[in-house]
């Protein structure tokens, strides 16, 4: 019986003391004097993101609106501070005038149980600097102009696939299609695989890149045990992933890259840079080359590449397709430019496109917060606000990017928010789709491209409409990460005049 007693106590003392360890840091910010939501035991104020009962970007919009007059929140993700700053002439300290003191994002990573998570959007300074500058040369203007037949390839496959579309007369989940189109693009552009996921609906990377973004059971337990038990997370978290997405991608690269060193091919696109880089590994300094590393900046090149892109056609032809006038209006500039085909020069032209490129994002931010961390202790600049060293930092993009004092009426869908004087009027930071500074996006360039060449090969010669399965208004998946609509974007894609 004692021995019970003894099991019982030591139970209870071990309960309480992890109790402890999870409030006794909700004070950090009230002892800064930072104002904030009261956080919840163990999931501090992620609790319903956690829960999949509110999605993120539902969170941060909602959080940026409570504290309408505050220059920076105090929120906890369980028991860690973090600090959502407002204020755009604080964010571009955080970004620009000072990013060497935030250069890390502070998203943990797991290389044990997550190898190809030690990629570019990740990783640490000292690993993201060399890499960063070698892999940067693939997103020049010059470079994507030697990628952009490869591009135009891909779209004269989706224009055959539109016409079939357009004979069944049937309600088009619009996020597949652009997937299906960006996946061919990302598989010729990154890997010099041509793709066919128009054709092959079991193509092998188009299933690969739907598991990685499939919500599921798996996907939640992982994310709420990276959040309350990363220390648990970094041993068990190998049986919660998705399974085969590790070996394949690795595979992959390896196999293209043994290849073409055997049969000396040569293409203009990524993996020709990573395999400049494993024949040369001398050129970054205190690196290791390995293929997991390697595999790791492809996975994140097609992941980024392909979701990211296919989501934002999606939302464009999901607000084209309720705005006609706009619609018409763009068709118009796509068919005078490019009556004798689409070119590199002829897209940069597109004002009209671009403005409804820019407003999509604006209004759909597929990221709603840019994360970084103080790498030491910071006072930011005109306020009284310090942070300690390892601080992470939030910066609410879609809050700002639905702010109605910066752009009023946020929710009406309107590309002249981005002539060339409306841009100039307002604050730098008050459009954030891709972050800024040194590490923003290095394939924003890329991304603006590619969907671009989407959205003209879809409107050129179709229209979109809504259609009974149509979901509006706009619902945030809740189980999603990445902004995206509940239930798909469904719109009816028939002949244009």
């Amino acid at each position: 019986m004692a021995d019970y007693y003894i099991i019982l106590c030591s139970l209870a003392i071990t309960v309480v003391a992890f109790c402890y360890y999870y409030i006794s840091n909700y004070d950090f910010w009230k002892n800064r004097g930072i104002r904030g939501p009261k956080p919840t035991i163990f999931f501090g104020n992620f609790k319903d993101v956690t829960m999949q009962k509110r999605a993120i970007s539902t969170f941060v919009k909602k959080l940026y609106d409570e504290y309408k007059h505050a220059q920076a929140i105090g929120i906890f993700q369980g028991s860690t501070p973090i600090l959502v700053v407002k204020d755009l002439d604080l964010i571009k300290d955080v970004l620009i005038r000072d990013f060497s003191l935030f250069v890390n994002r502070g998203i943990p990573t797991f290389p044990k149980v997550e190898p190809l998570s030690e990629h570019l959007f990740l990783l640490k300074s000292e690993k993201w600097r060399p890499l960063r500058a070698k892999l940067s040369p693939v997103f020049t203007s010059g470079k994507l102009k030697d990628m952009f037949p490869l591009v135009v390839e891909c779209a004269n496959h989706l224009e055959e696939y539109l016409d079939k579309l357009a004979k069944n007369k049937e309600p088009v989940e619009c996020r597949d299609l652009s997937g299906k189109f960006t996946t061919d693009v990302i598989g010729s552009c990154a890997f010099g695989i041509e793709m066919g996921a128009f054709k092959n609906e079991d193509n092998e990377f188009r299933k690969m890149g739907k598991q990685i973004f499939l919500p599921s059971i798996r996907t939640s337990l992982r994310n709420a045990c990276k959040q309350i038990t990363p220390f648990l997370y970094n041993i068990f978290g190998g049986v919660l992933q998705p399974p085969g997405i590790n070996e394949f991608f690795t595979n992959a690269i390896v196999d293209t890259i043994k290849y073409r060193m055997k049969h000396n091919v040569v293409r203009p696109d990524f993996v020709n840079m990573l395999m400049e880089l494993k024949q040369h590994p001398h050129k970054i300094e205190n690196i290791e080359l390995t293929d997991s590393l390697l595999t790791a900046q492809a996975f994140v090149f097609f992941i980024a590449g392909f979701e990211t892109s296919s989501t934002t056609i999606s939302f464009a032809l999901y607000e084209l397709a309720q705005n006609q006038e706009i619609q018409d209006k763009l068709r118009a500039e796509i068919r005078e430019t490019c009556q004798e085909g689409v070119t590199y020069e002829k897209v940069k032209q597109m004002k009209y496109l671009d403005a409804v490129f820019r407003e999509t994002l604006r209004k759909y931010p597929v990221l709603s917060a840019l994360t970084r961390q103080a790498s030491e202790d910071y006072t930011f600049k005109g306020t009284k606000i310090t942070i300690p060293k390892d601080t992470i930092v939030w910066i609410p993009v879609h809050g700002i990017h639905h702010d109605p004092q910066i752009y009023p009426d946020p929710e009406i869908f309107n590309p002249e928010r981005f002539t060339d004087d409306a841009v100039a009027s307002r604050h730098p930071m008050s459009y954030l789709p891709f972050g800024d500074g040194p590490r923003n996006c290095i394939g924003a360039r890329f991304a603006h491209y590619q969907s671009k060449v989407g959205l003209i090969t879809i409107l050129r010669n179709h229209k979109v409409d809504v259609c009974e399965k149509t979901t509006i208004p706009f619902k945030a998946m809740k189980e999603s990460f990445l902004l995206a609509l509940e239930g798909g974007v469904y719109l009816s894609i028939t002949k244009a005049e």
